[in-house]
């Protein structure tokens, strides 16, 4: 459905409760269908509907396979005996519309996919189930699939059928491309580059072939239907190449048919990127609308305030618009409600000293925030190696900057939110003759310092540029979806936070025989070049790329809800985040809870969607809450270290009607906790996650039939031994607390039935051990710490209103200000 509602934001405290004195992987299956029988014919006449493509002189037929919904969509059967799986709907997976799998089946595939289903019919297993139960059972309706089937880029950019010429980017089986080239062109397509072939139009890669071709609604689908050979569709697009390569006058033309096009922010009190990196250029026409003369800073004041290494600039571009290249090409208006400051750390010959980086930020904010008191995400795409290994745990630059997002330091005591890159892998030639993701998880090329700081947004790369221009030789180094080459991981699976949080577009290298992979300029991003007017476009890539796009997005999000605190922002933002298909499948059919560390350390959450992020869908909400707790105080031994204070519990506003209503339909509980830790960097400190925090927090959700008496009893049990977790309490949880419990930001899913989640409605935040809970702490009861929770509700393809009955529970609580809230 289609997200269009604002967030729901819950006012007022949570329960206060004091503790009480201490008191000495599972795999899925499809549910059975209610009646196996009529459920097979119901398939079998689906199948016979499609006709026998060999009488029919078809070399196969494509095939949209709808899953039954919510159940487990099991497609791994749908790639063998005939049936080549091309596509899964990631879209529909994600809750926005029935899961749909496009297969292209051969004769024999056909017949054998018929047979599957007879089996189930009429046939058991020596165990008493149906053959192929996974299989069938998942399957809800099989159709012949029609070209959107096969169409990977945005639905929006789908040609009309309206009788005219299109061009169509088509993804041909490398094995028979010619064949397809040459029988196309008999049904009146025609190819770019005269015949589509090698150096004329023609891209390859390791198992593709892809070649723009021209031709009606009409013309593709006949070839599709007859050929059988195409594996996807898509939008043909300029590649930043193109513009990188533009002579300079031409580049000023786009670039200035551009700023024509920019339109005043809206806001009266916009909220700003602040730079921390080489500085900025002042003279760009695309910088220059959203960047003041006296928002330029320096850590040092003899420091020039221009970009002479053109980093900043190139920064600039993306936090302001992103990834120029598709926005350059569209002749519309463009909206950027935000601005720009620069604080540049990076100085104009030579280089900080080490021991030095963390009083130079310290500097630049400073010199900042005694300019303007305004609302402002930190952007530094800077780290050093100079502290690896570091294996996640604290460095004194790291420590300095969760210090400053905290509040604790800084001549100005306020929270701030930082956006980090996590590190590039400089040394390409270490790829040479190796798997790249093997390099990337290798123990030398783990994340930077400061980005492991447990209160800051790590950001890491991932990709999905894998086109090169027509003539190019070699092929891109990452598929589609996974992780950029030059993005460092995390070398750590427990214990430290996880890092990256995040990763988005970092572009992508090319392999073009040896010695090593290179960059590419078709595969970064088109962002603005500080040599305005010698130069105005230029490319760029790496996590420096993907930091300044997740400023910009992290930035936008904020600007929807300005009175929100960085660390709800934060948790907003991460938790909106999903790993892609191609990420998936690193993971095994049935991955348990352990096998999610491979991909936490690569991707940390994934990709953030912007959509989730901003917005809710009557079936797909956010509920927000902001709190505080004061989680020790004196103990009442003397020379006793302090206890634990308190618990915050919340009753959350489910519509238990309409969850019991919804029966056994999977729903998706996902829970983020997020608060700002303050630190403590001491050596002792480093070897300990419960000391180098100021406090823990941990969230507890209630069992089914578990009421709220032996809830608080569970919890008093837990706090005082967090690594005591009880028997059961991860059921449901998809990543446990191995992976939930560590730093300062926590998320976790539940998937359960709906009925069982209306009985699941009370939400705790308890603290566990930090260094304030320590003897030599001064008025421990007189230190507070806020926090924020985000709780995602999700009925995937259940088309069901949850928002509207939820919104009115609120807003009584709210007008009432009942003290049980999300």
């Amino acid at each position: 459905m289609e997200r269009n509602r604002p967030h729901l934001i819950i006012n007022g405290p949570g329960q206060a409760v004091a503790f009480q004195a201490k008191v000495n992987g599972q795999t899925k299956h499809p549910s059975d269908v209610p009646n196996r029988r009529a459920h097979a014919l119901a398939l079998l006449r689906a199948i016979d509907g499609l006709g026998d493509p060999s009488e029919q002189g078809r070399p196969g037929v494509y095939l949209e396979i709808e899953a039954r919904p919510n159940e487990p969509f099991v497609t791994k059967s749908l790639d063998s005996s005939g049936l080549h799986l091309l596509r899964v709907d990631a879209a529909a997976e994600n809750g926005a519309a029935p899961a749909r799998a496009t297969v292209f089946a051969s004769p024999t595939g056909v017949a054998n996919l018929r047979r599957k289903v007879e089996a189930f019919q009429d046939e058991d297993t020596p165990k008493g189930r149906p053959k192929n139960a996974d299989l069938v059972q998942s399957i809800k309706a099989i159709v012949e699939a029609g070209l959107r089937a096969l169409w990977r880029s945005p639905a929006a950019k789908f040609p009309a059928d309206d009788g005219a010429t299109h061009p169509w980017e088509i993804w041909l089986d490398r094995s028979e491309a010619d064949h397809f080239i040459a029988n196309a062109r008999g049904l009146g397509i025609r190819f770019e580059g005269g015949e589509g072939q090698a150096g004329g139009g023609r891209l390859e890669f390791p198992e593709d072939v892809v070649v723009v071709g021209h031709a009606t609604h009409a013309q593709i689908a006949g070839a599709v239907r007859s050929l059988g050979i195409v594996k996807a569709l898509a939008a043909p697009t300029v590649l930043s190449d193109y513009f990188d390569g533009m002579p300079p006058d031409e580049q000023a033309e786009w670039a200035q048919a551009m700023e024509r096009l920019l339109q005043p922010p809206a806001a009266a009190d916009p909220r700003y990127i602040t730079l921390l990196d080489s500085g900025v250029g002042l003279n760009h026409p695309l910088v220059r609308p959203y960047l003041d003369p006296v928002d330029r800073h320096a850590a040092e004041p003899g420091w020039g305030l221009d970009d002479t290494h053109g980093h900043g600039t190139q920064l600039a571009g993306l936090a302001l618009y992103g990834d120029l290249l598709p926005l350059i090409q569209s002749n519309l208006p463009v909206h950027v409600r935000h601005r720009l400051e620069s604080a540049k750390i990076i100085p104009d010959a030579g280089q900080n000293p080490y021991h030095l980086l963390g009083d130079v930020v310290l500097k630049a904010i400073n010199a900042v925030e005694a300019n303007a008191e305004r609302g402002r995400t930190f952007s530094m795409a800077s780290t050093t190696d100079q502290d690896t290994p570091h294996d996640g745990a604290p460095t004194s630059w790291s420590s300095e900057i969760d210090q400053l997002a905290a509040g604790v330091s800084g001549d100005r005591r306020l929270q701030r939110l930082f956006v980090i890159s996590a590190g590039n892998i400089r040394d390409q030639g270490r790829f040479e003759g190796a798997d790249y993701l093997s390099v990337c998880d290798d123990l030398d090329h783990e994340i930077e310092s400061p980005a492991q700081a447990w209160n800051s947004i790590c950001v890491g790369g991932y990709t999905d540029k894998a086109r090169l221009p027509a003539g190019s030789t070699g092929y891109p180094v990452a598929p589609m979806g996974d992780l950029s080459p030059s993005s460092r991981t995390a070398s750590w699976s427990r214990h430290w936070a996880i890092k990256p949080d995040v990763v988005m577009e970092g572009g992508n290298w090319i392999q073009d025989g040896p010695p090593h992979p290179m960059n590419h300029a078709a595969l970064s991003l088109l962002t603005t070049d500080h040599r305005y007017p010698r130069r105005s476009l230029t490319t760029t890539a790496d996590t420096s790329a993907a930091t300044a796009l997740a400023a910009k997005a992290v930035t936008e999000l904020w600007e929807d809800y300005p009175a929100l605190w960085p660390e709800t922002i934060r948790a907003i933002f991460v938790s909106s985040a999903r790993w892609t298909q191609q990420m998936k499948t690193h993971l095994p059919a049935n991955p348990s809870k352990g096998d999610f560390a491979k991909l936490f350390r690569r991707y940390g959450y994934g990709v953030p969607d912007q959509a989730r992020a901003r917005r809710s869908a009557v079936n797909a909400l956010s509920l927000i809450v902001q709190d505080t707790i004061i989680p020790y105080r004196p103990s009442a031994t003397a020379g006793a270290d302090p206890v634990h204070n308190q618990m915050k519990f919340f009753e959350l506003p489910w519509p238990r009607n309409a969850l019991r209503a919804l029966a056994a339909a999977e729903v998706t509980l996902r829970v983020t906790l997020s608060t700002f830790i303050e630190p403590n960097p001491s050596e002792a400190a480093r070897g300990s996650k419960f000391r180098y925090a100021s406090h823990n927090l941990r969230f507890k959700l209630n069992r089914a039939n578990e009421n709220q008496a032996q809830f608080k009893a569970r919890i008093n049990k837990l706090a005082d031994d967090p690594d005591a977790e009880a028997v059961g309490d991860n059921d449901g949880w998809v990543y446990g607390r191995n992976r939930r419990d560590v730093g300062s930001l926590h998320i976790d899913e539940l998937r359960c039935a709906a009925s069982d989640l209306a009985q699941r409605n009370m939400l705790a935040v308890h603290p566990v051990a930090g260094w304030w809970k320590s003897k030599s702490t001064q008025n421990v009861d007189q230190r507070t710490a806020r926090f924020a929770l985000v709780v995602e509700l999700d009925t995937g393809d259940v088309e069901t209103d949850l928002y509207t009955e939820i919104e009115a529970a609120i807003a009584a609580m709210n007008a009432a200000q009942v003290q049980v809230v999300v």
